[in-house]
């Protein structure tokens, strides 16, 4: 298969490079972070004066490096003095205490740092403890759906998008083809080894059952809110019995991991985040809908936020959901350049009650900040009514807002 070069990944990550910033790849397992740094890696090859150290820890030939001090040994036999060196290490939580040797690097001349991790706690802890703010972290996502087109081969088409919407846009999706039982056993083969690498063995997790349990309640409940009460109940009535503080932990493993990302509520009205009842949407919609099971039939409108709710993060807001003192907003969205955006997610705007419902909400919304209802509705490509835009889910994921 022709490698297809996702370029706004490698276009961010140049911006760092020769800075004395560690660029650090973030993202749930066989999302494409080996993919982006071994197009880094052959780009850079490809230039004069560059010398290249690729250590991959997921190849058995990189098992010998397990310690900080096996790392600085390695780099230290390759390093290529007179030439500008890219150290580029994938998986790098898997060699214990690197922090040590990312920190004495980084301010060698003529050598950048690019690494790949799988959890986000590897940026939380020795790594921003010992290098301070010189690091900068770049979350890379599943598929878009431009991207999927490419990697699939397919035309911009209504049956494309929802193909998109039903297997999602894990990369490595494109060598099997869309059968859906081939592609519903590789997305479970995936969250298997993202759940027992990234959250059992790291977090030393013995309750396991409930772990699966859980994955699966968040499945069937995407784009509600809940939390860890509401969680106890249901999992009370199913005769298991476990304490909110477990939850929380267990969800904030399941985060760390990078298969759910949690959404906090904002008071759009008292500008404020709630504390408590967030909702959760999965990295890619194509595992969440391989573990919910079933047709999408009953779960299309979920299904359909959890995409919006990515393209979102992919096109660079910070996203809440908003709180009404009637209602509620599916999305408040705020970029780092200070524009604000309000956005509604729905299936079909098919009768009045419907419209109601889902302009109503952002018409009680007393600010001038444009407002949007993203939908499949036939027919609809980008109208306005009355102020709020409607927009129609394919030219949205084209084009955005």
């Amino acid at each position: 298969m022709e490698a297809i070069a996702r370029e706004g990944y490698l276009e961010k990550i140049e911006k760092f490079l020769g800075k004395e910033t560690i660029v650090v790849l973030v993202g749930q397992r066989r999302v494409g972070k080996s993919y982006v740094l071994k197009l880094l890696r052959e780009r850079k090859e490809q230039e004069a004066g560059n010398h290249v150290i690729y250590i991959d820890k997921e190849k058995r030939q990189f098992d010998f490096i397990q310690t900080y001090q096996d790392l600085n040994a390695y780099i230290e036999e390759h390093l290529a003095h007179g030439k500008h060196n890219f150290i580029l290490i994938d998986e790098i939580q898997d060699i214990k205490e690197f922090e040590r040797t990312i920190r004495s690097y980084r301010t060698e001349p003529d050598v950048d740092i690019v690494i790949t991790g799988s959890n986000a706690r590897m940026l939380s802890g020795e790594l921003a403890t010992l290098i301070g703010g010189r690091y900068k972290s770049i979350y890379i996502q599943s598929l878009s759906y431009q991207e999927f087109l490419r990697f699939h081969q397919l035309d911009d088409s209504t049956e494309a998008l929802e193909k998109y919407i039903q297997y999602g846009g894990m990369p490595g999706l494109a060598r099997m083809g869309l059968d859906e039982e081939d592609a519903r056993e590789y997305q479970m083969d995936v969250l298997n080894t993202v759940l027992l690498k990234d959250v059992i063995m790291r977090n030393q997790i013995r309750n396991t059952v409930f772990l699966e349990n859980l994955v699966r309640f968040l499945a069937d409940n995407t784009g509600k809110l809940i939390s860890a009460n509401s969680i106890a109940k249901y999992m009370k009535s199913q005769g298991e019995s476990v304490t909110s503080t477990v939850i929380l932990n267990y969800l904030s493993f399941l985060c760390e991991a990078y298969i759910i990302r949690k959404v906090s509520r904002y008071d759009i009205h008292g500008r404020r985040i709630f504390e408590s009842n967030d909702k959760y949407y999965f990295e890619d919609p194509g595992i969440r809908n391989a573990v919910a099971g079933g047709t999408r039939e009953g779960d299309i409108e979920k299904v359909i936020e959890n995409v919006i709710y990515q393209h979102l993060i992919r096109l660079g807001y910070t996203v809440y959901v908003g709180q009404l003192q009637a209602g509620e907003v599916d999305f408040v969205c705020t970029h780092a350049d200070g524009r604000r955006i309000y956005v509604q997610a729905s299936y079909l705007i098919a009768n009045e009650e419907t419209r109601e419902r889902e302009f109503g909400n952002l018409r009680a919304i007393k600010d001038n900040y444009p407002k949007y209802v993203i939908s499949m509705t036939p027919l609809v490509t980008r109208n306005d009514e009355d102020g709020i835009i409607h927009l129609s889910l394919r030219r949205f994921l084209k084009e955005g807002v």
